[in-house]
């Protein structure tokens, strides 16, 4: 009981303010731009979604804070249609702030090529520039290894055009 009043506190003291410290306008359209240029090389699609809290909906459920990060992710895939690509290759980067959560949640056509192993990886290497307030490094670093992947099993074909399937800028939640 007390964890998920520590838990709604928490939630409530982030606000759109902690968003704009961390990740100022200027810092969100270089993030666009990099998702657009990765774009350009691979069949894929990369969505950003960045939240500084999860609804008030989420915290009073009776799980585990890491199940509904999970959770949050999942719902989010969705909503955004990252699942919803010609070649099943969308991939989602989720933060949330209040939690200093990371989840990466990949389309089945990219994630059979790819490890949990990796993904746990990628997201502890972020992790670890946010922990040292480098957030935007964190994130062009995980868009770069994410872009290696999807080049290296979903290149684009000389000539070919990559329809844009989805939006290239992140998404900041309510």
């Amino acid at each position: 009981m007390m964890e998920r009043i520590g838990r709604l506190l928490r939630h409530r003291w982030h606000d759109q303010s902690t968003l704009r410290r961390v990740l100022p306008a200027a810092a969100l359209e270089r993030l666009a731009r990099r998702v657009r240029a990765s774009e350009q090389r691979h069949s894929g699609e990369i969505r950003i979604y960045i939240e500084a809290a999860l609804p008030t909906s989420h915290l009073l459920r009776q799980a585990p804070t890491h199940a509904l990060v999970r959770q949050r992710a999942l719902t989010l895939f969705g909503k955004l249609r990252v699942w919803d690509t010609e070649h099943n290759n969308g991939v989602l980067i989720y933060l949330l702030l209040a939690e200093r959560a990371i989840e990466i949640v990949a389309d089945r056509g990219i994630d059979r090529h790819v490890p949990l192993d990796d993904w746990q990886a990628m997201i502890g290497r972020m992790g670890a520039a946010f922990r040292a307030g480098q957030f935007e490094d964190g994130m062009t670093q995980a868009l770069e290894e994410i872009s290696a992947i999807l080049v290296q099993h979903f290149p684009l074909v000389p000539g070919t055009v990559n329809p844009d399937e989805l939006p290239d800028a992140p998404v900041l939640g309510p």
